[in-house]
């Protein structure tokens, strides 16, 4: 069984989430700015369907990339040097999250970024807590990614690509722009081959909560990104 959450209530410790299914710790509470800060400082994240309650996670292992670490293939390092797009930071959150609303995965229908879920994570990016990253080609806007930067550490949820590589082009963008402002991790949730092929890998959830204590306290105020912060980075490259 797991508790359910009292509005005033605090997360339990994560270490009681259940081992199946992987990792669900509490049902319940809201999805107000504080819980949803308060959730990633602690290792915790909402995820659900719609028709359920809110569900929190902490599960064990947990996928995590660190930003000097993604890999980068050769088809991909090509599209970075030559292929005829930009990258902007916080231009579009909107539209960037209703995109990955819009767009399921493989072998699933939908997805589960509802409209309270996109209006909450709206209310944290307007409080400079959640960012955007975009892909841009002939000024339409084809990929993208969001998170939640809790002081060094950026918590990414969800990613779309509407052609080759798109979301790729805005993943290396973003640990190009962390790695320069001494983030120390993404965290990304859930084990998928697609993360690891671009050198991500599971860590123990003892370890990445190590990590969220060295780092939470870390880094800049919150605020927005400055749009033109990245674009062009590995076609400047020597």
């Amino acid at each position: 069984m797991i508790p359910w959450l009292a509005p005033d209530a605090p997360f339990p410790p994560a270490s009681l989430a259940l081992a199946e299914p992987n990792g669900l710790l509490a049902a319940g509470g809201d999805l107000s700015p504080q819980r949803l800060l308060a959730a990633y400082r602690h290792g915790i994240f909402p995820w659900f369907s719609a028709g359920e309650p809110i569900l929190w996670w902490s599960p064990d292992p947990r996928m995590a990339l660190f930003p000097a670490q993604l890999r980068i293939s050769r088809s991909l390092a090509k599209t970075l040097r030559n292929a005829d797009y930009a990258v902007s930071l916080d231009s579009a959150f909107d539209r960037v999250i209703a995109a990955c609303a819009a767009t399921p995965r493989p072998g699933q229908n939908g997805t589960w970024i509802d409209a309270g879920m996109q209006a909450a994570y709206r209310r944290l990016h307007d409080l400079g807590h959640a960012h955007s990253v975009e892909t841009w080609c002939a000024g339409r806007l084809v990929g993208g990614l969001y998170g939640v930067a809790i002081g060094r550490v950026f918590c990414g949820e969800s990613m779309f690509s509407h052609t080759t590589d798109a979301s790729k082009i805005a993943l290396a963008h973003l640990c190009v722009w962390l790695e320069g402002r001494k983030f120390g991790i993404i965290d990304c949730q859930m084990e998928t081959a697609h993360l690891h092929s671009l050198g991500a890998r599971p860590i123990s959830r003892d370890d990445y909560l190590a990590h969220l204590v060295r780092l939470v306290d870390a880094g800049d105020p919150p605020g927005r990104w400055p749009a033109a912060g990245i674009d062009g980075v590995f076609r400047r490259a020597p």
